[in-house]
């Protein structure tokens, strides 16, 4: 099965790829200008979103540089340690909703000393799965589209964030905790 699955892996590619190419071809469409055209809408989009990319960028650094994360650990280690949630994974749910990047990383970090079959690695995984970047996504896809209201799509992204982290921990604890 493995073997199949990297056969897979190996081919999927070239032949969607190929695919788009012949059916274009067939259909008779100018596939290098629509490539082209393609291209140049996609640099515009990039470079109509790059300020939301740099403020979000700059809320997340203020965000750790500030201390703001020191003092929520402090605030909710207490009830952290009897909902039996470790500590480390704190970190990891707060800045899930901001930076993909940042979650990956301390992701990393508790599995480096934790280790990848402890409680806290397999917690930290389900987390990261069942939550969005939030404030990255609507940066980026609000930005991308010019939409300046959105009040509501951050408040239900973080409700969303919210709950799929609570379920996260639920079932990380039916399922791993011993």
């Amino acid at each position: 099965m493995k073997e199949v699955l990297n056969t897979i892996s190996v081919w999927i590619l070239p032949v969607i790829i190929s695919t788009i190419l012949l059916w274009g071809a067939y259909k008779k469409a100018p596939l290098y200008e629509d490539f082209c055209e393609g291209a140049k809408e996609g640099f515009w989009v990039a470079v109509k979103i790059l300020p939301y990319l740099i403020a979000i960028m700059v809320a997340i650094a203020m965000f750790r540089a500030s201390g703001a994360l020191d003092c929520l650990y402090s605030i909710l280690k207490t009830p952290l340690e009897h909902l039996k949630i470790p500590a480390d994974t704190l970190s990891l749910m707060i800045t899930r909703s901001l930076s993909g990047s940042a979650t990956l990383g301390l992701f990393s970090e508790i599995v480096n000393t934790h280790g990848a079959d402890s409680y806290a690695a397999k917690l930290s995984a389900v987390i990261t799965g069942s939550s969005e970047t939030t404030f990255y996504v609507i940066a980026v896809y609000f930005g991308a589209v010019g939409i300046k209201k959105f009040r509501h799509a951050i408040l239900t992204g973080i409700l969303a964030d919210i709950i799929g982290i609570i379920c996260a921990v639920v079932v990380s604890r039916f399922f791993f905790y011993s």
